[in-house]
């Protein structure tokens, strides 16, 4: 029973994240959670880090019908916190638990650094267009009808006219929290990934 026993322990240590007291205070997932989403991020990645072009490879199969890698690489660049061009375990579990278990305002500011793409504290138009051609990119030819060229710049603009509050061109994240938070749609969107995990 005791070889079992140490074999049991032997096997727990290797699906330990390092640092796991350290991440159990940074995220909002319990010890066997973490565990759980270390053992997921060992199989696909066995050396520990995912650098951008797996990271895309692997965003890519979730969006057969279209092209992904764009937004893949805005998405890589939102979960890359250290800014070192590779994702670690501990960058990608510290950004989904801010997805699925932060509060209001940790999403609406995750989400304000991924369309903020040269991280200067402002979205411009031309940054929002980016994000929104990779996101009609990435749906690909699975939206019915397709969507006509000038839709992402529709969606900017309809976007701009929302947040951009002063109107000087560019949203800044108080404009972008406020609009955000007295927007039933939108709440209710950043809703939908409360109980994913």
């Amino acid at each position: 029973a005791d070889s079992g026993d140490a074999e049991l322990e032997l096997s727990a240590v290797r699906h330990q994240p390092e640092g796991l007291e350290q991440l159990l205070a940074q995220t909002k997932f319990t010890k066997t959670e973490l565990q759980s989403l270390y053992r997921g991020f060992k199989n696909e990645c066995p050396s520990g880090l995912v650098d951008e072009e797996t990271f895309k490879l692997i965003y890519s199969q979730f969006f057969p019908q279209g092209d992904a890698s764009t937004y893949a690489h805005f998405l890589f660049d939102a979960f890359d916190a250290d800014r070192n061009g590779a994702l670690c375990f501990q960058d990608f579990v510290i950004g989904l638990s801010v997805l699925l278990r932060g509060t209001v305002q940790q999403k609406l500011k995750w989400a304000f650094d991924l369309y903020d793409i040269n991280k200067d504290g402002y979205i411009t138009k031309e940054e929002m267009l980016e994000i929104m051609k990779s996101i009609y990119d990435m749906m690909g030819r699975c939206t019915h009808p397709p969507p006509r060229d000038s839709a992402p710049a529709e969606h900017v603009e309809l976007f701009f006219q929302k947040m951009d509050r002063n109107g000087d061109g560019v949203v800044t994240f108080e404009e972008f929290l406020e609009t955000c938070q007295k927007d039933k749609d939108i709440m209710s969107s950043m809703q939908i990934f409360e109980n994913a995990i």
